[in-house]
């Protein structure tokens, strides 16, 4: 019998309040999934699109970006610029054949340890449902790969719209 599918997913989780939250749910015992890897940002809006394609890129099945609510972040506005990046991802990532499923946009305050939990082990849900990317086995060599990359962007620049 095969073992389950167990999806790598790449969490990057704002300082102030998500990776807070996370950190509360740790202290509360509280369990989420092992699957995720958190990756500890100081704002939402400091996660470039760059990160989210290279994370796919070396082999993650799906990215979480977490980040305090709109109109509460500490740099101002910065979770409006995640909100405007989220959207033009999940459009250029469907374009480039990957689900945009795979990618998820979360608030959670400090003190929400218990729904940042509940929301990481949803995302890994439903991760597995959509099965294995298996993305950069698609590439030749690791070279390849941000070539190939370049000379999607590059030819898809001119003719892309993404949705306000």
């Amino acid at each position: 019998m095969s073992e389950p599918f167990k999806p790598k997913i790449v969490a990057f989780l704002c300082n102030w309040c998500s990776y807070t939250a996370s950190d509360l749910a740790g202290t509360a015992r509280i369990k989420y999934s092992p699957y995720a890897r958190i990756i500890r940002v100081m704002c939402s809006g400091r996660v470039d699109p760059a990160f989210v394609l290279k994370a796919f890129g070396l082999g993650a099945d799906g990215v979480l970006i977490a980040g305090c609510h709109p109109g509460d972040c500490h740099y101002i506005e910065q979770n409006y610029k995640t909100i405007r990046r989220h959207a033009m991802l999940r459009y250029f990532l469907e374009r480039m054949g990957i689900e945009a499923d795979r990618l998820r946009l979360v608030w959670a305050s400090a003190a929400e340890g218990q729904y940042l939990a509940e929301s990481i082990d949803r995302f890994v849900a439903d991760v597995q449902k959509l099965g294995p990317l298996n993305w950069s086995e698609n590439w030749r060599e690791n070279g390849d790969r941000e070539r190939a990359l370049e000379e999607i962007v590059a030819e898809h620049a001119e003719t892309m719209e993404v949705p306000v």
